[in-house]
């Protein structure tokens, strides 16, 4: 009996979490949709997303943020922000961590998803991995949006691994990027979402989610042939992070 009570509970935990995601984007469609008219007023669409749709969500969800910095971003400033993938509410978790405006790139399997696919492909930068032509497109875009002084977000996982894998391997991609364009790292460790919203159906609770943000490591000193030293230190970084501080309670 309570086995079945806590799939209930889960099942409309899912359902509620959608709710939340729809919702916001449906009381704003008007503005969301003049915003993304131009990338001139992007820094208008981040604001709406960061301050009431992640807002909307993770407080609806009664996951409470608790953002610790080793450094400050400085406004104005263009970064690389990377973190560890383990949960949807990461999306949201992200935009409470920058209040500088930034563009994800990301995987274009999620303009599939409903509604918030629309936006997906009119503000981020989409990549198809199997495809060359698309990841050098992709180096072009972002140079693009550093340039209208913007930063850029991305998964180094690229993708969500297996749920007992504390934090696979990086993808080379945020690693070219930021010491192709001089621009420094900024290591984002997330310690409970994957606790609070994983992609296990039946799981999940609300509760406080904490990020960390680390130390930056400087770009603009470093050669192209450097980028596998610094992908392992970054990520050294989130790991020890992972393995130790995220599991206090």
């Amino acid at each position: 009996m309570i086995s079945i009570l806590k799939k209930i509970g889960h099942t409309l935990y899912r359902i509620w979490f959608y709710i939340l995601v729809a919702l916001p984007i449906l009381l704003m469609l008007p503005l969301l949709i003049l915003f993304t008219m131009s990338e001139k007023t992007y820094a208008q669409f981040f604001w709406l997303a960061r301050n009431i749709w992640a807002n909307c969500i993770l407080y609806g969800m009664g996951c409470f943020p608790k953002i610790k910095r080793e450094q400050q971003l400085v406004k104005g400033e263009s970064y690389m922000l990377v973190a560890n993938h383990t949960s949807m509410l990461d999306i949201m978790l992200m935009l409470k961590v920058s209040k500088n405006p930034f563009v994800f790139i990301g995987k274009k399997e999620l303009v599939k998803i409903p509604l918030f696919g629309f936006f997906y492909k009119r503000v981020c930068i989409m990549v198809d991995r199997e495809s060359s032509k698309s990841r050098t497109a992709v180096y072009r875009r972002a140079q693009r949006r550093l340039n209208q002084g913007l930063s850029i977000c991305i998964f180094p996982e690229g993708g969500v691994p297996e749920e007992e894998i504390v934090l696979d391997h990086f993808k080379d991609g945020a690693f070219k990027m930021a010491i192709a364009h001089g621009i420094p790292i900024v290591p984002i460790t997330f310690c409970d979402n994957k606790k609070r919203f994983s992609f296990t159906f039946f799981s999940g609770s609300p509760g406080r989610i904490r990020a960390r943000v680390h130390r930056f490591f400087n770009t603009d000193p470093l050669s192209a042939e450097e980028k596998n030293e610094l992908k392992e230190k970054v990520r050294s970084v989130i790991l020890k992070e992972l393995e130790a501080n995220c599991r206090e309670q």
